[in-house]
């Protein structure tokens, strides 16, 4: 292995919070039977992405890969991650009322059609609503606390791509 040992820990770190993030919004979907929203599932996208690149990046950091070959992998997951920030503040700022969310999933969510199928509409519609919060802690909800996971990723992100180039100048 070079010199590349913040490049190698950078996308550990990366792999081991994706991981941890994304058991812990199982535990809550599957233990706590906190069900997520449309705008919860689409938040997970980053981790999975995230999961499996920062897995190989740690492997490639250990085996020597082009600096340029990593280097793109972390510009990737720094921008799946800004862009998971931008969607979990999004969500958050819909949970707190400060702008409307998706139609699928916020303020009038049910279209009921005719009349006479009322009843069974109403038993087919099981939607999770994405402005209201399920769970808070310190005042932030789920959404909260994955714009603060996301955005920490994303600089673990860059403090690897530093890593690549502090390597390449030595």
């Amino acid at each position: 292995m070079r010199d590349d040992r913040a490049t190698f820990i950078a996308a550990l770190a990366i792999a081991a919070i994706a991981a941890l993030t994304l058991m812990g919004a199982w535990f809550f979907q599957l233990v706590l039977d906190i069900r997520p929203c449309p705008l919860c599932l689409e938040q997970r996208y980053a981790w999975y992405l995230a999961l499996p690149l920062g897995a190989l990046l740690a492997l490639g950091a250990s085996r020597d890969a082009p600096r340029a070959l990593l280097a793109a992998g972390f510009a990737l997951l720094t921008l799946a991650l800004l862009a998971n920030a931008w969607l979990a503040g999004y969500h958050a700022g819909v949970e707190w009322g400060l702008w409307p969310g998706p139609t699928e999933c916020s303020g009038s969510v049910l279209d009921l059609g005719k009349a006479g199928s009322l009843l069974e509409n109403l038993d087919k519609v099981k939607v999770i609503r994405c402005d209201e919060v399920q769970w808070r802690f310190l005042g932030l909800s789920l959404a909260g606390y994955n714009v603060l996971l996301s955005l920490t990723a994303a600089a673990i992100a860059l403090w690897g791509i530093a890593g690549i180039r502090r390597v390449g100048k030595a």
